[in-house]
């Protein structure tokens, strides 16, 4: 166990540290204003929007980080997570300082990726699988799944419904769920609000993909973190952390079902628009992408504005953070599966503490057995559910040591002389 003195200097380092996030604030930052998307619309989606970012003035985080980084005099293991995380940090408040010029893409791909980057298996990119995903879905495409559900639920509707399960699950602590006018994504939660934008429709699954996404796995994580009395910047939501919570988050409605073909479809498509962006396309370009996609010139515009907010609307320089819900989802599953493998269920609650990346459980982990780190107060249903989520990943932790190709091309043999069958 951590001595008095000890734990009081990791206080006071991870402190300083959180300090330093709290005037990096990267989506309010490189936020549109509703007028951007009116006028766009006025002069026939021909021309591309019209966007101005305020400054940022990096000089007071980079500061803090200056404080913060002369405290860290801690083990090995403490010290390499405080300084990447304030490398983290300054990066963020850098690339903030870049906003409307190709070095923001740069910056931004150092935080989140870009979809070309080798994942962790050294071979495949997210950009590859999600042209995968892209082929498999296409070949959906002549087969009748059946209409899709209807998008009948209001913004005020899905208020309550989250409202409820907040006060459930977080008592005194639930965020308040309001309705607005104004919001960069159909839902956006932290430790004391959630905002739901007015004008978005969702179907019954959305709204339980809501919960589980934004409720139990963003709130939740937030709360854990503001509970670290000692490690205040697990409370922070750090690009660092990015991949891993939102790879939790879509794997949260993977594992109780409140994922389908439109929304995984929809991830697979932001990497490959983030790519075109790269490779010279402008706003029109990939608004026109979005618009033959699904047809909505509302939701296309929204789409692709997820792509350049921040960056450059001519093309060449995006911003890459959407690739981090394939990449993250990846990475998280393979995890789990892994830990399962090797008898480390006791891993699985170190994942809540508060928003950390899964390169960072080795030190939360350190952390908690020296009494520093405390346990998650709140955990996703799915996640206290261990029976069944230990059957699912054990099950699909042993798929893997199948020859996948052979079984491929036992069963697609089969298939070829299945006459094919209506539906």
């Amino acid at each position: 166990m951590a001595s008095a003195n000890e734990i009081l200097k990791i206080r006071s380092a991870c402190g300083l540290l959180y300090l330093a996030t709290r005037s990096v604030r990267i989506l309010t930052h490189i936020s549109w204003p509703s007028r951007v998307r009116e006028q766009f619309f006025a002069h026939g989606s021909r021309e591309l929007p019209q966007v101005e970012y305020g400054p940022f003035d990096p000089a007071e985080t980079l500061e803090r980080l200056t404080i913060a980084r002369a405290s860290f005099d801690f083990s090995p293991i403490v010290n390499d997570w405080l300084n990447k995380t304030a490398a983290n940090v300054e990066t963020s408040a850098k690339m903030l300082a870049s906003t409307g010029t190709g070095d923001f893409f740069r910056y931004s791909s150092e935080l989140f990726g870009a979809p070309n980057d080798l994942l962790v298996d050294q071979e495949n990119t997210t950009l590859g699988l999600a042209i995968q995903f892209d082929q498999v879905f296409r070949e959906f495409d002549g087969l009748d799944l059946g209409a899709p559900e209807d998008a009948h639920v209001t913004a005020d509707e899905v208020a309550t419904a989250m409202r409820a399960e907040v006060e459930n699950t977080f008592g005194v602590l639930a965020p308040k769920v309001t309705v607005v006018d104004e919001l960069s994504a159909n839902a956006l939660a932290g430790p004391s609000r959630i905002r739901i934008r007015r004008k978005a429709v969702f179907t019954d699954r959305d709204v339980r993909q809501l919960i589980h996404h934004e409720a139990h796995i963003h709130v939740g994580t937030s709360l854990n973190g503001l509970g670290q009395a000692n490690l205040q910047i697990l409370a922070a939501s750090r690009p660092g952390t990015t991949k891993t919570q939102e790879g939790l988050a879509v794997f949260a409605e993977f594992i109780t079902g409140s994922m389908d073909l439109d929304r995984f479809r929809r991830l697979a498509d932001r990497v490959i628009a983030i790519q075109m962006a790269i490779d010279g396309a402008d706003f029109l370009d990939v608004y026109r992408f979005y618009l033959e996609r699904i047809g909505q010139r509302e939701q296309a515009f929204e789409n692709a504005r997820r792509v350049f907010r921040g960056g450059l609307l001519t093309g060449g320089a995006p911003f890459t953070k959407d690739i981090v819900y394939l990449d993250g989802l990846l990475r998280v599953h393979n995890f789990l599966q892994t830990m399962v493998a090797a008898g480390r269920a006791d891993c699985l609650r170190l994942l809540f503490c508060g928003k950390i990346d899964l390169d960072e459980l080795p030190v939360i982990g350190q952390l908690a057995i020296e009494g520093i780190c405390s346990p998650p107060e709140f955990v996703p249903p799915w996640a206290t559910d261990v029976r069944f989520l230990l059957c699912y990943l054990t099950y699909s932790s042993l798929l893997n040591r199948f020859d996948v190709t052979r079984v491929k091309t036992h069963y697609a043999r089969m298939l070829d002389g299945i006459p094919r069958q209506p539906m």
